[in-house]
């Protein structure tokens, strides 16, 4: 379906916006490179997506002209016009709910991809909070999210690289996440500082018989005090000393030189 918008900054400076730094905004123009990012996900056409943030509605426009069914989460209630002109334009194609994506129901039935240039300030909150849970897979088929280019490393991160951290577990023991763009910060208005990226994550098989909370809980201990050797960030953790033994895990080294595989043998072991 082609509809003609009018430019995005038309409609920015018509209402009088600006990326707020409070709600860490940073605005997209560039409609090819949105086009490329609602492209990450796949064909997109019939399909449910979940936005977060989506300002002035550049990325909004991508994923509407490229068929899907997508439902906004909008704090920033400056941005609600411009979004309801977007609304007109793709009858029925948009649901814009306004409100704290960290707070309230987005009401979606599984399966839906997410897709969002998160704001900074919550972005790994929300990321965190999609790979948690017991219930797998999760509701969602993917994630399509714009971070920090140093925080798109943490997740990709392999063992034993200064990067790899708690992040990198969460989002790689069920899950498949790839950086599937950088992004200059030039392509930003206002640029930020960094550089960033764009990580695409879909769910895989869950390992049997480990508690999602349990590894969440061996994480949190094991890189809460990163520097210092299993033996003494895990002490806390009942049990978690013996496990170490009965998997042959030498309790003198640290945690980031764990692999997934390794951290995901003691949270089964403590489950």
């Amino acid at each position: 379906m082609t509809v003609n918008l009018p430019p995005l900054r038309d409609v920015i400076n018509r209402h009088g916006l600006f990326a707020s730094k409070a709600l860490g905004q940073n605005f997209l123009f560039d409609e090819q490179l949105l086009d490329r990012i609602a492209a990450i996900p796949g064909k997109l056409k019939g399909q449910q997506v979940l936005e977060i943030g989506p300002g002035p509605g550049g990325l909004t426009r991508a994923l509407l002209r490229a068929g899907a069914q997508v439902t906004a989460i909008e704090m920033d209630r400056r941005c609600l016009p411009a979004l309801a002109e977007l609304s007109e334009a793709f009858p029925s194609q948009l649901r814009v709910i306004e409100g704290d994506a960290t707070k309230i129901d987005h009401g979606l039935e599984g399966p839906f991809h997410v897709v969002a240039n998160l704001p900074y300030n919550v972005g790994t909150m929300l990321f965190t909070g999609w790979l948690s849970g017991q219930d797998w897979p999760p509701q969602w088929a993917s994630l399509t999210l714009m971070f920090q280019l140093e925080v798109a490393q943490r997740i990709v991160a392999e063992a034993g690289s200064d990067a790899y951290g708690r992040l990198a577990v969460l989002a790689q023991w069920r899950s498949n996440a790839k950086i599937a763009m950088k992004v200059h910060r030039s392509a930003f208005t206002p640029p930020p500082k960094v550089m960033s990226a764009v990580i695409h994550v879909t769910p895989a098989d869950m390992p049997q018989g480990v508690s999602a909370r349990m590894l969440e809980r061996v994480t949190e201990a094991a890189f809460g005090q990163r520097r210092k050797m299993l033996r003494q960030s895990l002490k806390g953790l009942p049990g978690a000393l013996e496990a170490l033994e009965s998997l042959g895990i030498d309790p003198q080294r640290r945690a980031e030189t764990l692999s997934v595989a390794e951290f995901v043998g003691l949270a089964r072991a403590l489950s």
